[in-house]
């Protein structure tokens, strides 16, 4: 017994003692990378023809075709946007951007996100679905990729969005650009 113990008592140290040390941080590098343009237009009231998303609760009073005053806050929209390779509205779709945002804080542009890209295109097939707050009056923000169907089957990442244009509180177009670093 004490023959077992002589041995397994160095064995211990060098694991403590190896993980008191940690190496050198590992640089991950992308298995895939993606950049697609989404393009969100708000029902006004106006529009209902064009529109891709709409405001489907507000703050008590509040009209449910114009965001709330100030930050949005209280603010829920739902979104099936078109989803392009590049950055013009009517280029040919590849997927829709399917989900929602709602705006969470009070003194602040913040929404937080829920939605996934139904891709259904030659070159993609499947789902990437994303989750996360995005701070907007950032110029690039990262929310997490957290999984995915088809091409992109458990594939987990960052997605880092950048408002690529706006047009007051009617639209906008954000740039993704995904980075896989778990693909399966």
């Amino acid at each position: 017994m004490a023959s077992k113990s002589c041995i397994l008592l160095p064995f211990f140290m060098f694991l403590v003692v190896s993980s008191a040390y940690p190496s050198k941080n590992k640089q991950y590098k992308p298995c895939k990378h993606l950049v697609l343009y989404f393009h969100d237009i708000i029902y006004n009231g106006q529009n209902k023809e064009n529109a891709t998303s709409a405001i489907v609760a507000a703050p008590h009073g509040a009209n449910l075709t114009i965001l709330a005053d100030q930050s949005h806050f209280g603010n829920i929209v739902v979104f099936d946007d078109p989803i392009t390779l590049d950055n013009n509205l009517h280029s040919k779709p590849v997927g829709r951007a399917q989900g929602m945002y709602l705006y969470d804080t009070k003194n602040t542009f913040t929404a937080w996100l829920g939605l996934s890209f139904v891709l259904n295109s030659t070159d993609y097939q499947g789902t990437i679905n994303f989750i996360g707050a995005d701070p907007l009056m950032q110029k690039t923000r990262d929310i997490s990729v957290v999984g995915g169907t088809g091409d992109f089957f458990m594939h987990r990442g960052i997605a880092t969005l950048m408002t690529d244009s706006f047009e007051g509180a009617v639209y906008f177009r954000l740039r993704v650009d995904i980075k896989f670093y778990e693909c399966w």
